[in-house]
């Protein structure tokens, strides 16, 4: 029987709503749904392989466990008693803090995950968690804490109707959005220059977003902190800031802090003139609707945290926070912020740090640049066991290779993935969840992040075959068998939580939230949403403050301490001596990419070889590479040999590799993947450079050598 399953991508940031058309349980097409109030009919590549993931030969449909080299496929009883049993045991031997938690990006697209995986955590009881967030956006978080008074408060760029966009860092052409989801960007960013305004972009490469840009400039990598030092020095030294109706403290503080940045000081090493600081200093500040938006290129340097709060300055003290057309606060039907069983904490810092190097913890984690050292290094505390959910750390994290080898030294390690890849290669237990497709989505942490106001439930598209189960089922499963004695709150908790399961606890905070009414009867509920499949429109975004803010005296902190004691390490930087290493390695994205877990998808990696080293003419030419030529890459913790692609889109000096490629390691059972392996990125990034502001790992802007190479041989998965 022929149907349409109406149903939000859960791929990346951008909710896009799609169309699935199945014939019984086969999918038939793929297409963008046009009555989605967010996306409006956009849809990407990436969508189009949802069918792919389903129905991947390589993904696991049930638990396995290690034995040598192999795996053997198990029950799920035998799979969850040994899984629990080796982490008891390691934790019984060697104390809580002796299990270590990492958790990858695809957690948050998956609100069950989200629901059940903080009990699960709470329940192992350990300081040493982990997650893709700290190599990722951790400086976001960090600011909103220090500024805003709680980690998930994140301002969004309210990009449907500013005149003047300028973004640092990021490429929303290829990403569709980062911590502002935003579907269909492209046209969103069209609408601006069509409406007569204003789009900037400063990036070391030409990106995908510049040819939607009315200009583009290049910034040398990790400098960008200087350049928004400089636009706020500006700003004052010229009389225009006017905070407007935002609440703000510490405005002085922050004029004197930032004073020792004149742009005619800092171009030099940003290569942004100084009159062109000045001209979008004034352009920002002198139009009514304008906003400044930084994203993995500010967030992944060395002044990630730096950057971020000099983008919340700028847009506070420019009158352009929680104004239309600025940075502005979602008003979601679930609201992360307000608490949602377990979410309700609003961050910390310091409570405790890191047994080897001493990074302080940032919202209940350590940076997980500090993971394998924590795994290596002898003594009370060394973790001896891992938990692993939905994650890919040896490609995803500085130094992949030491943090392999790490782990396979590990005691024991259960991994909750669909695959056998190159991190859960290293388990003795793997606990795969059901297709994606065959489970209810929610976007309970994107929706907050979204640039429009919408809500959207869907569906199951078909039955969870009765071998398989769920993430959060899995959790709740493994939570059971290492419960031990515990409080009866908690107790209470997790079981409330399990007999409602994800969908009662999502009625309910629906029925709560800010437009659920009177339980729900006079506005939002699950049984709503059953009802408008295609999603329900809230409006625009807002004017909130000062009721958003969750500082004690509900004003933003224009200059917290933990901000302003990394400045002198900011200004050094005017005086350091060159780096040895001469080119600087930045990252990239591409439209058909998601990290390390999209490319066994045979339609997502044809083609030509995407994975290549970008670098300018010049540069390939002073080196001795031309076109196709295989250039070694050398940093300080290793090296890659990778084909050169020579291209005028970078800037001299800058070179760029690809995020999420590097299948070529044994045991990995990728089959298209590994026929399609390039070469990781985080073989050279370095565990040891880190954002001291915060702890976020250093990814972009790392010094390398590049030299004529050779190809060295594939390793193919085992």
């Amino acid at each position: 029987m022929r149907r349409i399953h109406h149903r939000t991508c859960h791929l990346c940031e951008a909710m896009c709503g799609i169309n699935i058309h199945l014939d019984g349980e086969r999918i038939v097409r793929i297409e963008g749904d046009k009555i989605d109030p967010l996306s409006q009919g956009h849809i990407c590549p990436k969508a189009v392989a949802l069918q792919d993931l389903h129905t991947d030969p390589d993904r696991l449909r049930q638990p396995v466990i290690r034995e040598g080299d192999r795996f053997r496929a198990v029950s799920w009883d035998e799979a969850l008693d040994a899984a629990a049993d080796g982490l008891r045991r390691v934790r019984e031997a060697h104390g809580r803090n002796a299990v270590g938690v990492y958790q990858g990006n695809p957690t948050v697209h998956n609100y069950g995950n989200v629901l059940f995986g903080i009990s699960l955590v709470r329940a192992l009881g350990t300081r040493n968690r982990f997650s893709a967030t700290s190599v990722d956006q951790l400086p976001h978080h960090f600011v909103s804490f220090h500024c805003l008074g709680h980690q998930l408060l994140l301002p969004v760029p309210d990009i449907d109707r500013t005149d003047v966009l300028l973004m640092l860092g990021a490429n929303p052409a290829a990403s569709n959005g980062s911590l502002m989801s935003a579907g269909d960007v492209r046209r969103r960013l069209k609408g601006i220059v069509q409406r007569g305004g204003r789009v900037v972009l400063l990036d070391p490469r030409r990106t995908e977003s510049a040819a939607l840009a009315t200009e583009h400039h290049f910034i040398r990598p990790g400098t960008d902190a200087l350049f928004l030092a400089s636009m706020l020095q500006v700003v004052f030294e010229e009389g225009l800031d006017d905070p407007g109706r935002c609440p703000v403290s510490q405005i002085d503080a922050l004029r004197i802090a930032v004073a020792p940045y004149p742009p005619e000081r800092t171009a030099a090493l940003t290569g942004i003139p100084s009159e062109t600081v000045r001209d979008l200093a004034r352009s920002v500040a002198r139009t009514s609707r304008a906003v400044v938006y930084g994203r993995m290129g500010t967030s992944t340097q060395r002044f990630g945290a730096t950057c971020q709060w000099l983008i919340l300055a700028l847009n506070v003290v420019t009158g352009h926070l929680d104004t239309p057309g600025g940075a502005m606060f979602t008003s979601p039907a679930v609201d992360i912020v307000a608490g949602v069983f377990g979410m309700e904490k609003p961050g910390s810092h310091g409570r405790w740090t890191s047994r080897v190097r001493g990074v302080a913890e940032v919202g209940g984690e350590l940076p997980v640049s500090v993971l394998a050292e924590e795994i290596t290094t002898p003594g009370e505390g060394q973790i001896r066991a891992m938990l692993t959910m939905a994650g890919n750390p040896v490609l995803s994290t500085p130094d992949g290779r030491a943090l392999a080898a790490a782990l396979e030294d590990l005691d024991f390690m259960v991994s909750l993935d669909p695959y056998i890849n190159e991190t859960t290669r290293h388990a003795n237990v793997i606990l795969p969840p059901a297709s994606p497709l065959t489970r209810d989505h929610y976007d309970l942490v994107f929706l907050a992040l979204a640039v429009r106001n919408t809500v959207k439930w869907s569906p199951p598209m078909v039955p969870r075959p009765p071998s398989e189960r769920h993430d959060w089922e899995v959790m709740v499963a493994l939570e059971q068998r290492l419960q031990t004695r515990r409080g009866p709150a908690v107790w209470t908790e997790r079981t409330v939580r399990k007999w409602l399961g994800p969908s009662g606890v999502l009625d309910l905070a629906l029925r709560t939230g800010a437009h659920g009414g009177w339980l729900g009867l006079s506005g939002l509920s699950l049984q709503r949403l059953r009802e408008a499949p295609h999603g329900i429109d809230l409006g625009p975004l807002e004017p909130c403050l000062p009721a958003r803010l969750r500082t004690e005296d509900q004003t933003v902190h224009l200059a917290p301490p933990a901000l302003l004691r990394d400045l002198p390490r900011l200004e050094s930087t005017l005086d350091a001596p060159p780096d040895e290493r001469p080119f600087r390695l930045i990252g990239r994205r591409h439209l058909r990419s998601n990290n390390s877990w999209m490319h066994n998808s045979e339609r997502l990696v044809k083609g030509k070889d995407r994975c290549t080293l970008w670098m300018h003419p010049d540069d390939a030419a002073a080196v001795g590479l031309t076109a196709g030529a295989v250039a070694h890459v050398e940093s300080r913790v290793g090296a890659v040999s990778v084909a050169v692609q020579p291209t005028d889109a970078m800037m001299r000096g800058v070179v760029s590799l690809p995020h999420g490629w590097g299948h070529n390691r044994k045991g990995v059972r990728l089959r298209v993947a590994s026929a399609h392996p390039g070469v990781s990125i985080n073989d050279l990034t370095d565990p040891n450079d880190l954002d001291e502001g915060c702890g976020n790992a250093v990814l972009n802007g790392v010094p390398v050598r590049v030299s004529l190479g050779q190809v060295p041989p594939v390793v193919r998965s085992g």
